[in-house]
């Protein structure tokens, strides 16, 4: 612990503004890293306290780096940093934001979880970036609570942690339990933290400096829309790729999709072949092998299950199918990603 208040000094003194000199009780943030977190989460909410700082000219916030063992840290980018402190009892006024990254479900540890839930049941407000989401849920945290998380770890996610409220948004607050999505998503999960402390003011002179001209709020989904994805420009046909993406586990016939956008099956196969040079049943197996491979990557999951949550009533199907479009079997693919 005395490490941990040296350290705490030291940041406090660094984060410092120049002008109306520090407030009484500047709020210090502890970033918990885990292993193989992303980079650009920690530098984004770092970066926007620091300019807090510097645009008000005083000391709103103070930081420091822990993470278990106390000693360093490898972000997924390789580069190694030093930490502050282990994780260790925080004073009471902390707030906590936990960077997450590669394999979070291996840097969940048995030894971080009873520290997450010791700090919550203080009452300590935590944030979770990128898949740090998913270790507060592990934890029980964010039962009955709206959460979200990288779109790329959504469909695990939702898997193993039915009884959260997931969204799509880039990040969401409730109550003391916060979440964002990774990313960009970090810069505008601080910009609406600093606002809430210190004025909109302050977080647009912040945006401002951080040449972030586009600040976005809990009311943003996190991916693009479908047409700016595919790059085509077509209601019907990204009314038909909307039904396709919510529709994994009992796929829809393309009989059945022509008819709910006004045309008919041939026509949408036209349609298909012309903006996206392939047929709607290739395109909606697609999509269904690529949420299949998310589930084995990210998930525990039995195969006949993924197979299951991924419309495929046989795995052999599933096997072959997978087989033809990634190479490789999906027991050999989890077995890679081990």
């Amino acid at each position: 612990m005395a490490t941990q208040d040296r350290a705490r000094g030291l940041a406090r003194a660094a984060a410092g503004g120049g002008g109306a000199g520090p407030v009484d009780a500047p709020r210090h943030m502890v970033f918990v890293l885990l292993d193989r977190f992303t980079l650009m989460c920690l530098a984004s909410a770092l970066d926007a306290l620091r300019l807090a700082n510097r645009m008000s000219g005083q000391t709103l916030y103070s930081w420091s780096m822990i993470g278990e063992g106390g000693e360093t840290r490898s972000c997924s980018a390789g580069s190694t940093f030093v930490l502050d402190g282990d994780l260790d009892a925080l004073a009471r006024d902390d707030g906590i934001i936990l960077v997450g990254g590669l394999d979070v479900t291996r840097a969940t540890t048995p030894r971080l979880k009873s520290w997450l839930k010791r700090e919550a049941r203080r009452g300590a407000p935590i944030a979770a970036l990128d898949t740090a989401a998913w270790a507060l849920a592990a934890c029980g945290l964010l039962d009955g609570k709206r959460a979200t998380i990288h779109w790329e770890n959504q469909d695990g996610f939702a898997e193993d942690f039915p009884e959260v409220e997931l969204t799509k948004a880039i990040f969401t607050i409730d109550g003391k339990m916060i979440t964002a999505a990774g990313g960009t998503a970090a810069v505008d999960l601080m910009l609406r933290l600093i606002a809430r402390d210190h004025g909109e003011d302050l977080a647009g002179q912040v945006a401002d400096q951080m040449v972030y001209s586009s600040i976005r709020t809990d009311q943003d989904t996190q991916r693009l829309s479908i047409p700016t994805r595919i790059g085509v420009r077509h209601p019907r046909l990204a009314q038909v790729i909307r039904e396709m993406e919510q529709a994994i586990e009992d796929p829809v016939s393309p009989a059945l999709l022509a008819q709910q956008v006004g045309m008919s099956t041939r026509q949408l196969e036209r349609l298909f072949r012309r903006y996206l040079d392939r047929s709607p049943k290739r395109y909606y197996m697609e999509l269904r092998l690529a949420r299949a491979r998310n589930l084995l990557m990210q998930t525990d999951m039995s195969i006949i299950n993924v197979a299951l949550a991924c419309g495929f009533t046989s795995p052999s199907h599933f096997s072959k199918c997978y087989r033809a479009h990634y190479n490789t079997t999906p027991y050999r693919e989890r077995g890679a990603n081990a």
